[in-house]
């Protein structure tokens, strides 16, 4: 299977209700069953198509080393809602959370791969609110679709 050059992360902002069955199944492939659920993925042409898909009920872009290792931290969950410690990244063969947010930001392992952890962060809603409607596209003043970098200051205020 072919593989991303980029980290994306990938944050659903609208709810359940009244969703089409076709884009619900493919937001549970995604991880992303609930609002404030965010995941991370890498930008290969299946994963783009499942976004472009599902673009009006989550937002994307490109997330730093920095915030990866942030959302480990401070959200991330292994089986039996235990955090993710240094002492788990030991574990796998990693020296520390930091260097395992490292290697999911350079494509080295993918983070839903990895043993006993929960494919998504469960966040937030974000402090301030959102920076607009939730229905509109993020370039006409909304929330939804891409973001690029951007995606850094809403998962920072989702944390």
């Amino acid at each position: 299977m072919e593989k991303g050059d980029k980290c994306l992360a990938v944050v659903r902002v609208r709810g359940t209700v009244n969703v089409r069955r076709d884009i619900s199944d493919t937001l549970r492939m995604l991880h992303l069953v609930r609002n404030c659920h965010a995941t991370l993925i890498d930008n290969r042409p299946s994963y783009l198509n499942m976004l472009h898909k599902v673009h009006n009920y989550v937002t994307w872009g490109e997330v730093s080393k920095e915030v990866i290792a942030l959302l480990l931290r401070e959200r991330g969950r292994l089986r039996g809602n235990r955090k993710i410690t240094d002492e788990y990244a030991r574990k796998i063969g990693f020296e520390s959370v930091d260097d395992l947010a490292e290697a999911i930001h350079s494509l080295k392992v993918e983070f839903h791969k990895l043993p006993e952890i929960k494919p998504v962060f469960r966040l937030h809603p974000p402090s301030g609110g959102y920076d607009g409607s939730i229905k509109k596209s993020y370039k006409s003043g909304g929330v939804v679709g891409y973001r690029g970098e951007d995606i850094n200051d809403l998962l920072k205020r989702m944390i």
